[in-house]
């Protein structure tokens, strides 16, 4: 197998031609790729930093106060885990997904939807990069 230069592939579907704007959304693709990768840095991050303030306040006041009544606190705070888990667990599905659908696309060996694969990586990393520090 080779890489060509063809207006004539057929890319993922019947109905989506690459003389269509098919490089456009692939681009986009790629895009939304390494902005979910960087999302879910954050969210994690977030997630992190606020289960251990939230773990470190139960400690002190369970040293504070000994009473066995603390059992709600925490029972919340693991539903809280459990919910952050669960959403980073879809943006990881989705995360699979669009790049399975990239892989995909970059197997129809059409250079023009190559070019839009690395393009749009190294677009969406430029973009979505930065705001890591912003954290």
């Amino acid at each position: 197998m080779h890489f060509i230069f063809s207006n004539e592939v057929v890319l993922l579907f019947d109905f989506w031609s690459v003389h269509s704007p098919a490089v456009l959304v692939i681009l986009l693709l790629a895009v939304l790729y390494e902005s979910i990768k960087v999302g879910k840095a954050k969210l994690l991050y977030q997630a992190t930093v606020g289960m251990s303030i939230r773990t470190s306040q139960l400690t002190e006041e369970t040293d504070q106060d000994s009473s066995s009544s603390d059992s709600a606190p925490v029972s919340r705070t693991r539903l809280r885990w459990f919910f952050c888990h669960f959403g980073q667990s879809l943006i990881h599905v989705i995360q699979v997904v669009i790049g399975y659908f990239m892989m995909l696309a970059v197997m129809s060996y059409n250079t023009w939807i190559f070019f839009g694969v690395i393009l749009g990586s190294a677009v969406g990393y430029y973009l979505a990069y930065p705001l890591l520090s912003m954290v």
